[in-house]
């Protein structure tokens, strides 16, 4: 193995002498400094239960790097769980900690010099900020992914966390007793790992096995399961001989292998942030990668997995059931995926999967066959129209009709849009416009499943259409659009929509569209100014200066040339 990048730095001369010592001081030996610095960082935190169950993979990674002859590094990135902070002033934090997290990752694997590193994580912003400062670093990397959840149970039904915020609809309508709404509070989150179904974590941990980034199988594990760590270990091995081989993330995370990521997500059904994330990480790569390739992807990959928010199963139940290999041969026999693309082991997507199954087991109902997929065609659709000329995210699946005109229904935060649901003054037909959320206008582009889950608990899931220039939980489903670009701070025409106007959401078409003339619009802007900006100090302060618009990923970094 040639000489790593941190025996180099160390051994340059005797003016390297107190660095040496720094590493002394922690136990290092004169033959530590051959061998390769791998950096491990680390998301297990009491915060959240999606974190609370890390440690345990980051000691296996430790060990698993001792064996393989590497020298670990423990650090610590930061996380938000978006179950707690959802519905409160602390969910506009969510976002912003995605940034946070790279810059964690970026800062401690360029400041150390570290010769690689293994990310580990498990709420829904640890992946992206994780892969965000992974590609950013290239130095040969790794993620491993922290584990799904079990679901809870109660009254023979399976639950999970969406389950609790439709609860709060139910219970709020009458069609749900008190006892049973306490007992699904209670039951919902059993023990540690993240939201169990195709929601925003387990979305982002399939791209990244589809992506190459981390090992088969890994991305539906359970977190509370042996398995998990065992994968880990192999994870350890398997990044030391990248390291070896000077396999860099930038030599993986292409424009050929993110379309292969998007293809799972859409055969998968997966969250609509994955959108606003891989926007931001071929961002951070520097791959060409736009809204549009969505769409794109959209059209010829067909949903083949019946995985809730819209579907019956959760994550689990698809690693049972072949888990994403199974997905990914599936599309790769039908010409959906890139088989060349490179992965993390050194093997091609097409060698991975060599000795995975064509088709799926028949004795389970989580995969569906090419022949008889759900959908014909992916879920996540980009629409445009004159309310989101830069295009918006729509998630059109589960849907009997997904085309609406109705009255504007308009409220300019979050709260007051719950409160007019629980009160009943929602009615089938609106179509509700929550504004000034989106990555400025928040600051940090909220997410909105307290409203949504109210709606699917009230019955109103299918009759309601909601637009929003913030963010969706991975567990929202229903007419619903977000991701309004450009949003309503920076003007766009969200921000000029009146109570009782006409609103088209057409999935169909791919529109979303004010029913206003022009010249009315145009006497609108001519009145409108933007709100003053609710921070001036501290994160959500540098998030609201340099955030671009959601249809860009809502980076920080994305500045003219």
């Amino acid at each position: 193995m040639s000489m790593n990048r941190r025996s180099k730095n160390i051994t340059e001369g005797v003016a390297r002498a107190p660095n040496r010592s720094m590493y002394y001081a922690m136990g290092y030996q004169p033959s530590d400094f051959s061998k390769p610095m791998i950096g491990v960082a680390n998301g297990h935190s009491t915060i959240t239960p999606c974190n609370s169950g890390l440690q345990r993979l980051a000691d296996a990674a430790v060990e698993g790097l001792k064996e393989a002859g590497a020298n670990p590094q423990i650090f610590g990135t930061p996380t938000i769980s978006d179950g707690m902070a959802m519905g409160t002033e602390g969910m506009k934090y969510s976002l912003v900690s995605r940034e946070v997290i790279a810059d964690c990752v970026e800062t401690c694997v360029g400041g150390q010099w570290m010769d690689g590193v293994l990310v580990i994580g498990g709420c829904d912003k640890n992946m992206p900020g994780g892969m965000m400062g992974i590609v950013r670093a290239n130095v040969p990397a790794l993620y491993v992914y922290g584990g799904t959840i079990l679901p809870g149970h109660y009254k023979g039904q399976d639950l999970n966390i969406v389950s609790v915020f439709e609860a709060v609809g139910q219970f709020s309508a009458g069609k749900m007793s008190e006892e049973d709404f306490c007992q699904i509070e209670r039951r919902a989150i059993p023990g540690s790992g993240s939201c169990g179904g195709m929601y925003t974590a387990n979305t982002m941990s399939s791209a990244f096995e589809a992506l190459g980034m981390s090992l088969p199988y890994s991305s539906t594990m359970a977190n509370v399961e042996d398995e998990i760590v065992g994968n880990v270990r192999r994870a350890a091995q398997v990044l030391v001989e990248a390291v070896k081989k000077d396999l860099k993330p930038r030599d993986i995370v292409t424009r050929k292998s993110i379309e292969n990521a998007v293809a799972v997500i859409m055969a998968t059904g997966g969250s609509t942030n994955a959108v606003l994330h891989f926007l931001a990480i071929a961002h951070a790569a520097g791959v060409e990668w736009t809204i549009d390739d969505f769409e794109r992807v959209r059209r010829k990959v067909p949903v083949l997995c019946d995985l809730k928010p819209s579907g019956k199963y959760l994550a689990v139940d698809l690693h049972r059931a072949g888990g994403i290999p199974q997905v990914m041969k599936m599309l790769l026999q039908a010409g959906l995926l890139h088989g060349d693309c490179l992965t993390i082991t050194g093997k091609t997507v097409a060698e991975s999967l060599a000795d995975v199954p064509d088709t799926p087991r028949q004795d389970q109902h989580v995969i569906r066959g090419m022949a008889e997929p759900m959908y014909a065609q992916g879920h996540l659709a980009i629409l445009k129209g004159n309310l989101s000329p830069e295009g918006c995210v729509a998630k059109i699946t589960g849907l009997k009709n997904p085309v609406i005109t109705g009255p504007a229904r308009v409220f300019d935060d979050e709260q007051s849009a719950l409160a007019a649901i629980m009160a009943n003054q929602i009615q089938p037909g609106d179509v509700m416009v929550l504004r000034y959320l989106g990555p400025r206008g928040g600051p940090g582009m909220p997410e909105m499943l307290a409203p949504t889950g109210a709606l699917i608990g009230q019955g109103l899931g299918e009759s309601v259409g909601l637009i929003t220039d913030g963010r969706f939980s991975g567990g929202t489903w229903g007419m619903v659009v977000g991701h309004v670009a450009p949003e309503a701070y920076a003007g766009g025409l969200i921000a000029l929509v009146h109570e009782g106007d006409s609103i088209t959401i057409d999935a169909h078409q791919l529109k979303l569209q004010l029913n206003v003339p022009e010249a009315e619009i145009n006497r609108r802007r001519a009145e409108w100014r933007a709100p003053a900006p609710r921070y001036r100090r501290g994160v959500l302060a540098k998030f609201w200066k340099n955030a671009s618009s959601a249809s860009f990923g809502a980076v920080l970094d994305r500045f003219e040339s």
